[in-house]
């Protein structure tokens, strides 16, 4: 299996510091589904991990995100791409849970979700450190994208985990995997 487990806010979708509350606010960052299903093509299983406070918070219910991750699950799905898993984290920073990023409860759902007990190659591509740190924990390359937060996380090189790949988008890095064949 090769595995690649994307950040959803500022990865695949733009982000908002107000919270995405509504499927109306969920908007793709043009190429992201494509991506999504020119890698789910390419033979990648495609995962989401999301840190989506907004619930704790109280800005949005588990069904609209529900009706989100539907909605963008059906644009995955009509640009010929399948979305595996998405795994999410409804807690608050404070909450004190295992599944928040950069903690790795959520990438440890996808691989027990998924049998993913021998992955040939497995990516995290996030816009955020922790996004990163939580992928690195369990043996995940790192990518960094700079849409959504990535350009203020890339300011801060020497933060980033060591062979941190860095693309403009998920698009670009879809390109490059697939045309080094994983390298």
């Amino acid at each position: 299996m090769k595995l690649v487990i994307l950040d959803r806010d500022g990865v695949i979708n733009y982000d908002s510091d107000a919270f995405i509350r509504s499927v109306d606010e969920w908007r793709p960052i043009e190429g992201s589904i494509d991506a999504i299903a020119r890698l789910a093509q390419a033979g990648y299983t495609i995962a989401v991990a999301t840190n989506q406070s907004g619930i704790a918070r109280g800005y949005l219910s588990l069904e609209t995100l529900q009706a989100i991750h539907r909605r963008m699950e059906e644009a995955v799905t009509e640009a010929g791409g399948a979305i595996a898993h998405i795994a999410f984290c409804p807690h608050g920073p404070g909450d004190g849970c295992a599944c928040r990023k950069p903690l790795p409860g959520m990438i440890d759902e996808i691989l027990d979700r998924l049998g993913a007990q021998h992955i040939e190659e497995r990516w995290l591509v996030g816009d955020s450190l922790r996004d990163l740190q939580a992928g690195v924990s369990r043996g995940f390359r790192p990518v960094l994208v700079r849409t959504g937060k990535g350009v203020k996380t890339e300011m801060d090189r020497s933060s980033l985990p060591e062979n941190t790949l860095i693309f403009d988008d998920l698009a670009r890095f879809a390109e490059h995997i697939i045309a080094e064949g994983g390298a």
